[in-house]
């Protein structure tokens, strides 16, 4: 069954590079990355794991565990992440799930079969300390995921679930954002001590409330 956004990410446990994990205790009480690959030993899987372990430290600023998910076995994910290693120049600091029975990949609706009845497509879930799906981004095989957009979203969604805020097109971390319309004027001026501007009655914007 398909997962939806406000759903509740299925928990499961999985063997990994990194020994055996509950996903749910992984996590702990932070942020989540779920994401899938096609397969070991494809070229844009190898450029993405490399990049994400590049971008480790952003993630945990963010206090984001991250966990890759392909489909083969164990043993050739360990031989996967030499060539990972010596290709991109960055070590695997991160699970890597071996889900060769496909438990994993069909909790979540990773595998569609229109593209491959048998390998994942490019899945990529965030999830919540509630353990709410907060994001979900499906992209072909064929084409490699942008992990500074994934960021970049994990900046607006930890930032709107702490203040009545929503962010604009092509918003980044330190940009004026939108006054929801829940939040009525007079109690803008008092929840926005910066102020607001008021572009139209429905577009209030305001400079980035926790800078």
């Amino acid at each position: 069954m398909a997962i939806r956004l406000g759903d509740e990410a299925p928990n499961f446990t999985a063997e990994t590079t990194e020994g055996t994990i509950d996903f749910y205790d992984y996590l702990g009480d932070g942020w989540g990355v779920l994401f899938s690959h096609p397969k070991d030993y494809t070229p844009v899987c190898t450029t993405e794991l490399g990049r994400v372990a590049a971008l480790k430290p952003e993630f945990d600023k963010r206090n984001v565990k991250v966990v890759g998910l392909s489909v083969d076995p164990l043993d050739s994910h360990v031989g996967w992440a030499a060539d990972i290693e010596e290709t991109q120049g960055t070590k695997l600091n991160f699970p890597l799930i071996a889900d060769s029975d496909r438990k994993v990949s069909d909790l979540y609706d990773m595998i569609h079969p229109n593209a491959n009845d048998t390998l994942t497509v490019r899945s990529v879930f965030i999830v919540g300390p509630d353990k709410k799906v907060k994001l979900q981004i499906i992209y072909p095989a064929s084409t490699g995921r942008n992990f500074d957009e994934i960021l970049r979203v994990i900046d607006s969604l930890q930032l709107t679930a702490g203040y009545q805020v929503a962010t604009p097109v092509d918003w980044k971390d330190g940009d004026d954002v939108i006054i929801v319309a829940a939040v009525s004027d007079a109690d803008a001026k008092t929840k926005f001590p910066k102020g607001f501007k008021a572009i139209k009655p429905y577009l209030r914007v305001t400079p980035q409330p926790n800078k």
